[in-house]
C-alpha cells in the first residue's frame, strides 16, 4: 500500500485540513506553526523502523504559565509526507489521514493526550 502525490498536492491536502478546523478553535491556538517534512527520523533509542504521520513539538496550552511566552519559539506541528503516503492506497485515504493527523496534533496543543484521542476516534 502506497500512494504517490506531488509535494504541492500534499501541501494542498494539509491546507485543506487546516481550513476544515473551525475558526473559533484556530483562534484559540497560540504560537503554533505547521510544517511538512518528508519523513520522520527516529530518535536515539527508538526502533529504526518507527514512522509517524504527524508530530507536535511544544508546550501544550494546559502547561503554560505566565512567564512562558518570554522568548518562546513557536510550537511546531509537523506532518510527514512520505510516511503518510506509505500508509495510504488512494487520494481519498491521504486526504482523510491528513485530516485526522492535523486534528490529532492540534489536540496535543490543547493538552489532549494520545489515550484520550484514541478513545475519541482521533488516534
Amino acid at each position: 500500500m502506497s500512494y504517490s502525490m506531488t509535494p504541492d498536492e500534499f501541501e494542498s491536502a494539509v491546507s485543506d485540513a487546516l481550513e476544515n478546523i473551525p475558526a473559533p478553535l484556530l483562534d484559540m491556538m497560540d504560537n503554533v506553526a505547521v510544517f511538512i517534512e518528508d519523513r520522520y527520523e527516529p530518535q536515539p533509542g527508538e526502533d529504526a523502523r518507527t514512522s509517524l504521520l504527524g508530530l507536535y513539538e511544544g508546550v501544550p496550552l494546559t502547561e503554560r504559565d505566565d512567564g512562558w511566552a518570554a522568548g518562546a519559539l513557536p510550537d511546531r506541528i509537523i506532518i510527514f509526507q512520505e510516511d503518510t503516503l506509505a500508509a495510504c492506497a488512494s487520494r481519498e485515504e491521504v486526504i482523510a489521514e491528513v485530516q485526522i493527523t492535523v486534528v490529532h496534533e492540534i489536540a496535543h496543543h490543547f493538552g489532549i493526550d494520545d489515550d484520550k484521542l484514541h478513545r475519541l476516534g482521533w488516534g
